[in-house]
């Protein structure tokens, strides 16, 4: 039914036992494991340079390359939520008031 060489089989055996190996290195140590300092710092950072890395493209780049008028819906709906979260805060209030300025611009005039 599959016909799969022996290379690809120790291929997949390989990076599976690698795979196993690494992921419980955690849990095989007998004394508790604990991260530097210098690494508890920069995890702090972790989930806003996440989100910036996935937003930021998405709201000054359309098909590759930065948007060059300012004649995008996504700039307008950026602006108000970001002003919506610094003048009341919370995550729902400024998903609306981005998203109540975005479709309207977007559907109506095509932006």
């Amino acid at each position: 039914m599959f016909d799969i060489s022996w290379s690809s089989l120790l291929s997949i055996l390989g990076l599976a036992a690698v795979t196993v190996l690494t992921r419980s290195m955690f849990f095989i140590s007998d004394r508790p494991w604990t991260l530097p300092g210098w690494a508890h710092r920069g995890l702090r950072y972790a989930p806003v340079a996440a989100l910036a890395a996935v937003v930021a493209p998405e709201v000054l780049m359309s098909h590759g390359a930065f948007i060059t008028t300012w004649q995008d819906a996504r700039l307008f709906a950026v602006a108000v939520g970001a002003g919506w979260f610094f003048w009341r805060g919370g995550v729902l209030g400024t998903i609306v008031s981005g998203m109540a300025v975005y479709l309207p611009l977007h559907i109506a005039l095509g932006w």
